[in-house]
């Protein structure tokens, strides 16, 4: 593995907000870390990143990372150009590099039209755009995003997505972090992550393959390894048993990592 996290554990006191996770990066390919709140994920992106110690483990990363952070990293009193000029000069970007860089990103992300727009002034789909502008502007080869698309609409992720992909086309690792299930499928890898421990990691396939037992769908609660799903219920048999009343179904990405959840729960 040349970057990543290998058995990274991290404590905050009596927390154990990461537990042993593991998680390797490989240019040119975008893994996806999902989790509900205070799974851990943001603890991982700010390891990967050095903006965190760890307890136990290694990260490795390369020299140039990026990384937007869960609020977006835009200043709110700056204007979108003003944003970009500042975190240019930060990296030390001589001007001619700076400016044909900028114009760059506003044309691909479509901020253009907003560049003497303050930062309060976007909106959430536009912010976020312009925090993963900020991350990449360096031309990173590592881009670490946590949870950008987060409270965005259809459209705007989907347009987030399409930059996400287009920063991984060029050649980087790239790390999003979400606690969409469904944006998880977009990823080469998923790392699932509940309370700090990792429940599944591998390709979305892999990760959908290796669910034990099998699953149903049921128009009834059906004992205790259930739960709702749409219109109806989801019901697992760990062993394979067929669960009468019940239509036998195949698993999806939320599925698994719900499966994975109820297995770490028996232990």
């Amino acid at each position: 593995m040349s970057w990543g996290a290998r058995g990274v554990t991290v404590d905050f006191g009596d927390n154990r907000a990461l537990d042993g996770v593991s998680l390797a990066l490989e240019p040119g390919e975008i893994s996806v870390v999902v989790g509900g709140d205070g799974a851990g994920k943001t603890t991982l992106c700010r390891t990967i990143v050095g903006l965190e110690s760890v307890d136990a483990g290694e990260v490795s990363r390369p020299p140039r990372t990026g990384f937007q952070p869960e609020s977006s990293g835009v200043w709110a009193d700056l204007s979108v150009l003003e944003n970009l000029r500042f975190v240019a000069g930060a990296y030390g970007l001589g001007q001619s590099h700076a400016r044909s860089r900028i114009e760059e990103l506003l044309d691909v992300t479509d901020l253009a039209q907003a560049s003497g727009r303050l930062g309060r002034d976007l909106s959430g789909g536009m912010r976020q755009k312009l925090g993963v502008a900020m991350a990449v502007l360096s031309e990173p080869e590592l881009l670490v995003l946590d949870e950008p698309t987060t409270g965005l609409d259809p459209v705007s992720r989907l347009e987030l997505w399409s930059f996400i992909n287009l920063s991984a086309g060029e050649g980087r690792a790239v790390v999003v972090s979400t606690t969409y299930v469904a944006e998880a499928q977009r990823g080469d890898q998923v790392l699932a992550l509940d309370q700090g421990r990792a429940l599944a990691l591998g390709s979305t396939e892999d990760v959908i393959a290796a669910m034990p037992g099998r699953l149903f769908d049921s128009p009834t609660r059906i004992g205790p390894n259930s739960w709702h799903r749409g219109h109806s219920w989801r019901v697992w048999s760990p062993y394979g048993n067929a669960i009468a009343g019940a239509r036998e179904t195949a698993p999806d990405l939320a599925d698994v990592v719900t499966v994975a959840a109820l297995r770490e729960e028996g232990r």
